[in-house]
């Protein structure tokens, strides 16, 4: 398996990083259905190219801490490995980073440039990851359409405001449905359907607007 700044190299290597995801997620869900296998709850949501930038390292490394993981580990579930970047740039999309590397080590390994094209790269090329860590107590889950990622597995309501706070503008799923998510419907309108299951597996427990 590859070290800090590179992506996972040998199919054994992606094939541990894809079995350690099954754990945590279901692969094959897409939203807005739901796609964590496990009820963490306090489902936090940002922008999805925002998680694909050097300075979004600390906060995934923050989360990785608080479950005592050591890596990182993100898989690209589309585009597809074997019949996109296998055959296109021979590479296993998937990478497995310390937590001990910084935001340029990051950086390098999702927007590597396989054979120096640009469009190879997990950054450019990506429209559904995931990412967790060993220990699968904790996720994010993005998709390219409808631009969101989702963030679970905060080990209590404090470490989540802090997190919150620190790291950047997250937003619960009502928030969500008012900013990031018009953007991708025609007449930026949400389908009240899709709203609705996305609140039912993403809200509050309660189920009431905070």
């Amino acid at each position: 398996m590859a070290e800090a700044g590179s992506n996972v190299i040998d199919r054994n290597g992606y094939l541990d990083v894809r079995s350690r995801s099954a754990a945590t997620f279901e692969l094959d869900a897409r939203l807005p259905d739901q796609v964590f296998k496990e009820n963490m709850e306090d489902s936090l949501f940002c922008e999805f190219d925002a998680v694909l930038t050097p300075e979004f390292w600390p906060a995934l490394c923050a989360m990785a801490r608080w479950h005592g993981d050591r890596h990182v580990e993100l898989l690209v579930l589309e585009p597809d490995c074997d019949s996109f970047y296998l055959p296109e740039y021979r590479i296993y999309p998937a990478m497995s980073l310390s937590i001990e590397a910084d935001a340029d080590d990051y950086w390098a390994a999702i927007s590597h440039e396989p054979d120096g094209d640009i469009m190879g790269s997990i950054a450019i090329s990506s429209n559904v990851i995931a990412v967790t860590g060993p220990s699968g107590k904790w996720g994010f889950w993005g998709e390219r359409d409808p631009e969101v990622a989702i963030f679970r597995g905060f080990p209590n309501v404090a470490a989540r405001n802090e997190w919150r706070a620190q790291f950047g503008l997250f937003l619960e799923v009502y928030g969500a449905l008012e900013s990031y998510l018009p953007l991708a419907f025609a007449g930026r309108t949400v389908p009240d359907e899709y709203a609705a299951t996305l609140t039912a597996n993403y809200g509050p427990p309660s189920g009431r607007r905070p």
